[in-house]
Formats: structure tokens, sequence, C-alpha cells
């Protein structure tokens, strides 16, 4: 019988499950990619991550690992019970005892100079460890004979404070004394159980074995024990690095992992389910997924052939129908203009946005700055993925504005402030070749040069609809004149008037101006006025936002606005 005609053999293969691997394959994957994303929002480094940043960053459910709950349980009872070992074993006192005893035997030893010597027996009587150290300072040039026998005085003294740390930390209930050498062994080995029970108890919870200092580990565990959890370790490790490897970031040859053009688009379709997912599906036409109950049949409108419509355009079954309808029985059938249906159109004309990001000192309290990045990449992943043809570039606003391309938004800060005087009055001639940028404070927010930079890149889009979104937290505090620099807080009117003749300007070429406004601890009613006098010159608005919104208001906005046009 040849090969062919043997019965039995593979009937069926399962592919892509592996029962050695874990989680479930029906498990949803960690969200690596969006942990690294994250990371980068709040930190703007481009700094490689490593298998323990890994670790630390993502969230993996336990009851998925087999034998992970149960080796991480034995390990903790294991420690629990060494530690109650070792205080049901040992007390204090005597150790105690001895350590002060050694600080007074010492100090009794010492020939102090007369001129040092009220103060080194005022810091002896009182035990004070900073006073000796400051006692040492002075005499360390003068008497240095001194200084060098004030420095074992100055340990053992150190040393009780760490006997008497044990004694406050611990509550010990044995009988067998020991000496100030044993309690400080003592005090190493509770600190080290306490350390790993920390790092046990939250690996238990999301499989954070990176976090266990397997080191100090092996001097409680067997050797049994310890190969258990350095195999879980492993697979741990293993399923992360393909994991991470699948969601775009990328390993270089030193074995850490960098964001990758990847790794963004699978965070903005991320962050834009999140946003759409928080409208009710009877608010909106779009739906990520079915939806079950009464509804409207929606179904493609048609109307009478005009002429001069494109005949790309007919619909051909209607245009049919309605000659069957007119002919009847007769044969062949002959179209008429009069039978002719095409489908209804509408222009989808494209929109231009400029995207303007405060990046200036005070979008740092609260983490606003985090908001503001994740709502662009948001609106940049929705115009990708839904309206390609429209224009939208980012400006990042500081004391200067700068044009920023999709892929610096996540890398982008707020400016660390360089002068805290309350009142500041500074200009500059950036004209002067003498003078660079580097040479400004950058904590300043200049919407005046960050709008003229907006209108200058709308004026070359070829339509007619025009728009500049501003997330900002409060009034303009820097402005262009000319080559001159003006730097003014508090706010002054000056910067004002330069920031709204910007405005005017805006409106004048048909640009709208639509000012978000981020909360913050120093806003007021003056920071309102500005906002609505502002977007009104251009027929704009103002809407307030908490931060952790806005990128849902932001998206929204974009995307109404975007239906009206189109409409």
């Amino acid at each position: 019988m040849s090969s062919r005609d043997r019965l039995g053999g593979i009937i069926h293969a399962y592919q892509k499950y592996d029962p050695a691997k874990f989680p479930s394959p029906t498990q949803p994957p960690a969200d690596v990619a969006g942990a690294a994303m994250e990371h980068l929002l709040a930190y703007g480094s481009t700094r490689e991550l490593t298998d323990e940043d890994l670790a630390n960053a993502i969230r993996l459910d336990p009851e998925q690992i087999a034998g992970f709950g149960p080796s991480i349980d034995a390990l903790i009872e294991m420690l629990l019970e060494r530690k109650r070992k070792i205080l049901e074993t040992y007390r204090t006192q005597d150790a105690l005892r001895l350590a002060r005893q050694a600080v007074t035997d010492h100090a009794a030893g010492l020939d102090v100079p007369a001129k040092l010597a009220d103060r080194f027996n005022e810091a002896v009587r009182d035990r004070q460890l900073w006073d000796l150290e400051r006692l040492w300072y002075a005499a360390e040039r003068r008497y240095e004979s001194f200084a060098r026998r004030l420095l074992p005085l100055i340990e053992t003294l150190g040393r009780q404070y760490e006997v008497e740390e044990l004694d406050d930390k611990y509550d010990f209930t044995g009988r067998t004394d020991m000496d100030v050498p044993q309690a400080l062994e003592v005090k190493e080995e509770l600190e080290t159980i306490d350390k790993l029970l920390e790092q046990l108890r939250e690996a238990r919870e999301n499989a954070q074995l990176a976090v266990v200092d397997m080191e100090a580990l092996t001097q409680f565990m067997d050797e049994s024990q310890m190969q258990n959890i350095a195999d879980l370790q492993q697979r741990i490790a293993e399923y992360l690095r393909q994991v991470a490897e699948n969601q775009g970031l990328e390993r270089d040859r030193a074995g850490n992992f960098s964001v990758s053009p990847k790794t963004y688009r699978l965070f903005q379709s991320k962050l834009l389910d999140r946003i759409f997912s928080d409208l009710q599906p009877s608010k909106t036409g779009r739906h990520r997924a079915d939806t079950a109950g009464d509804g409207a049949v929606e179904t493609q409108r048609t109307r009478p052939y005009e002429f001069g419509d494109s005949v790309a355009n007919l619909d051909l079954p209607a245009s049919l129908i309605n000659t069957m309808i007119r002919q009847g029985r007769d044969r062949p059938l002959r179209l008429h203009s009069d039978d002719l249906v095409v489908h209804e159109t509408r222009n989808n004309p494209k929109c231009a946005t400029c995207v303007i990001l405060d990046m200036s000192g005070s979008m740092s309290y609260g983490g606003q700055y985090i908001n503001a990045k994740r709502m662009a990449l948001a609106l940049d992943g929705l115009i990708r993925k839904e309206y390609p043809g429209d224009f939208l570039q980012f400006i990042e606003m500081y004391t200067f504005a700068k044009p920023r391309h999709v892929s610096e938004i996540a890398e982008l800060m707020p400016k660390i402030p360089t002068i805290r005087d309350p009142l500041v009055r500074l200009k500059a001639d950036m004209a002067d070749p003498d003078v660079t940028e580097l040479m400004i404070h950058p904590h300043f927010t200049n919407i005046q040069h960050a709008l003229q930079l907006a209108r200058l890149h709308l004026a070359t889009q070829d339509t007619p609809n025009r728009q500049i979104i501003l997330i900002t937290d409060g009034l303009p505090t820097a402005h262009f004149e000319g080559s001159t620099l003006f730097m003014l807080y508090p706010p002054d009117p000056q910067t004002e008037a330069a920031t709204m003749r910007e405005g005017g300007l805006c409106a004048r070429e048909g640009i709208t101006i639509n000012m978000f406004l981020i909360p913050s601890w120093s806003q007021s009613s003056d920071d309102i006025r500005f906002a609505h006098r502002l977007t009104e010159s251009t027929h704009g608005r103002v809407i307030f936002t908490a931060g952790e919104d806005l990128d849902r208001f932001v998206i929204w906005d974009y995307h109404n606005h975007r239906r009206e046009v189109v409409g």
C-alpha cells in the first residue's frame, strides 16, 4: 500500500495555540503600545524601554498563568513564617542598652578641644548625629587629630539610631538577647523580607515578576522553588516581548524597545475607539458595533435625471424598473430620458485646520499637557482614517511658536520656568545676530505668534473651510512687534492688543478661531473675557472643558463641524 493510501495520520491540526503558553488564545493581548505611548506622553522621553520597563508598565491577569498564584502565595507564606520566627526568638532590650552605652564610653574617651567642648557635650547628651557632623566640619582643619577620632563616634551613634529604629519598627516577643552587630544583621534581614513581601504582593496582582529582587529571594528559597519562579519569569518576559513586537515596538541590538509608527497608529486607533464609544448610539449615526432595537432603515437617495448629470451616477436598476412600468409588456425596452434616475451626490470639500498646543510653563500643573498631546494624536488619527483629504498642521506654543510634525507631538513638554519674579517686563530684538532663542525665557505664552504662524499655513490651502483650534489655559504673556519680542507678566494690555490684531487678520482671511479653554489654578474672569473677544471676532467659539475630557470634546467638535461643512 502506498503512503497516500494509508489510513489514519493527521486528520486536523490546531494552529496558533500552544498549551504551554499563556494567556489563553481568546484573551486579548496586553496593551503594550498604549503603556509605552502613555509613558512617552507623560515624560516626553524617547529612552528605550527595557524588559523590566515593559513589565512595570503592563498589567497581566495572573489567573491566565498556570501555577502562578500558588507559587507566589507559597513564597509569601514562607517569608511571613520566617519573619514570625525572628520576632518570636529575639528581644532588643540588651542591644539598645549596649548601643547607648557604646556611645557614652566612646565620647568619654575623647580629648575635646576647649573651644569645642560645649558643642561636643551638648551633641552627645542629646544624641544628635547632625550636630556631631557639623562639629566634624568645624574641627576638620584646625583640630585635625580630634576630627579623625570623632568619626568613629559618629559611626557608633549611627548604629544606635539603627538599633532604635529596629525596636520601633518591629514588635519582638522573644527572650534571646542580641548584641549590636547581631541586631543590625536581624534588622537587615527583616527589611529584606518586607521588601520582598511587597514585591511579591505586587507581582501577585499583575504578574509583574520583573519587580521581584531574585537575588535577595535566593536567601530564603530552595533550589526547586527558585527554578519554578525563574521559569515563570522567563515565560512572562517572552510573552511580553512577543506582544511588544506585534504592537510595533522595535528591538535594537542591545535588546531594548522603542516606539515605531505602528505603535502610534495602534494608540491613535484605541483613542478613537474610546472617544466614540463614550457617546450613546441613539445620539449619533456612527456605530462601532451592531445595535439592537427599533430604528430607521437608511437607503440611498435618488432623483430624476437632469441635463448635465454624469452617467457615472446613473441608478440603472431603478431606471429599468421605470421603463418596464411605462411600457408594460411591450418589448424591447426603450429607455426615455424621463425614466432615468441618478444617485444624489454631495460635495466633499476639504477642511484645513491648525491646532495650537500650549506648552508654556503653566501647562505642567495637573498634567494638562498630557491631555493636549493625547487629543492631538487622536485628531490626527481621525483625519487620517476618515478625512484623508483634510489638511492638519500642529503648532507648539510657548514664548515662541514652532510648527511640529505629528511624530514630534508625543515628545513635547511644557517649558520649565526660568524666572519667577512677580513682575516681568522684558524685551529682546530677535533680529540681533547676538541674540539666540536659547537666551530667552521659554515658559511664556505667545498666542499672537502662534496665530500668525497658523494663518500663514492656512493661507496656502485651497479651501474656504479653514479653522484654528487653540488649546490653552489662560491669557497671553508674550508677543512680537516686528522683530522685537516682548515678555510681560502679569498679562499686559499691550500683549492682548497685539494678539487681538492677529485675530483680526485671521478674520479678514476667513479663518475661524475655536478656543478650548482648559481650567487652571491661575485662571480668572479676565482669561474668559479675552477668550470670548478673540473667538467672537472670527465667528468662533470658546469651549470650556476639563483637561481629561479634552480629546473627546475636540474630536466630536471637529467631527460634527465636518458633517456640517459636507452637508
